[in-house]
């Protein structure tokens, strides 16, 4: 039960990663790149799931794209 657990969380955010960042599109292979990335992915990832509003995750990532008024309430500077 418990190991079914750790799966469930774990296939849920590889999923969110691989829908709203397309992470198994990745071309990026050599080094520490693909871990950087990932990295990345999961603070920004992170960083889009504070925001209190009704859009989903892919939604808010191209709002933050596209609006720079957006991104800079998604990262609070």
């Amino acid at each position: 039960m418990l190991v079914r657990g750790h799966w469930s969380i774990e296939n849920k955010l590889h999923w969110h990663l691989d829908v709203t960042f397309k992470e198994d599109a990745s071309r990026s292979r050599k080094g520490n790149a693909p871990e950087n990335l990932n990295i990345l992915r999961k603070i920004a990832l992170q960083r889009v799931n504070l925001q209190k509003d009704k859009l989903s995750k892919k939604k808010r990532r191209f709002k933050a794209a596209m609006n720079t008024n957006y991104i800079k309430e998604i990262l609070r500077i």
